[in-house]
């Protein structure tokens, strides 16, 4: 497994699509918070990150599938997962090595954001008096979140060994997980108390919750769960295509 995160990792750096990605992620999140006046920070009107963690969930949700694409895609079509194969590694091995370096070049990408907490901290009124306490619980929401996108982009991954394949379905998972419960619940059919359940299935419902500063271990499981599933389907499916290759051999 380490074997496989040190390689994810050289992969990425080694590459200028991975440092492109970041970069597309911090340039957006600088437009969105300091330069568009819809969602900019100066225009809000209060020192407060919560522009920022209403923003970065979404363009997360293009960050984490351009970066899990071609996790497992590229070695389908190199045919690498062969050889990887004939190491001293199982099928779960390789899927968490690669899933840990995902989640870390994430948290990488997320690593300069931090700026953001001492400028606004520096704008405000009262020097550096923020919510200390909400902020620390929106990163921690961030992160869960990001873990949980790069376990659905890492499946999605597995799928197909077409990359642009794989970014568009992980794309699609992961709004359906994050909005899509959330707004199938808002359907007047579905009102009176079914909604509120749809919503608990859906990601931005306990992301939210955490966002608020208060850790729920409700909200901790959810995640966890979400992480376990995808990782496991994820093995379902390289168990499948390596069952399907041995069929054709």
């Amino acid at each position: 497994m380490r074997s496989i995160f040190i390689k994810e990792i050289s992969s990425f750096f080694s590459s200028i699509v991975g440092y492109v990605a970041v970069l597309v992620f911090l340039v957006a999140c600088g437009l969105f918070l300091w330069i568009l006046p819809d969602t900019g920070i100066l225009d809000y009107g209060y020192a407060s990150l919560d522009r920022f963690f209403e923003i970065a969930p979404w363009l997360l949700m293009l960050l984490i599938p351009a970066i899990t694409m071609r996790s497992f895609a590229d070695e389908f079509r190199d045919g690498t997962i062969e050889w990887l194969s004939t190491k001293p590694l199982t099928d779960l091995d390789i899927i968490i090595g690669k899933y840990l370096a995902t989640v870390a070049l994430v948290v990488f990408a997320l690593l300069p954001t931090l700026i953001y907490v001492y400028t606004v901290g520096n704008l405000s009124a009262i020097p550096h008096n923020l919510d200390t306490g909400a902020i620390i619980g929106s990163y921690i929401g961030l992160f869960f979140l990001a873990a949980g996108f790069t376990a659905v982009g890492v499946f999605c991954s597995s799928l197909t060994s077409n990359q642009v394949v794989g970014f568009l379905v992980a794309l699609f998972a992961c709004y359906l997980l994050y909005y899509g419960f959330e707004a199938l619940g808002k359907l007047p059919a579905l009102s009176g108390g079914l909604d509120y359940y749809l919503g608990l299935i859906g990601i931005s419902f306990h992301y939210n919750s955490i966002s608020r500063g208060l850790v729920d271990s409700r909200d901790v499981l959810y995640f966890l769960s979400v992480i376990i599933l995808f990782i496991s389907l994820t093995r379902l499916s390289l168990n499948r295509r390596t069952w399907d290759t041995a069929q054709q051999g």
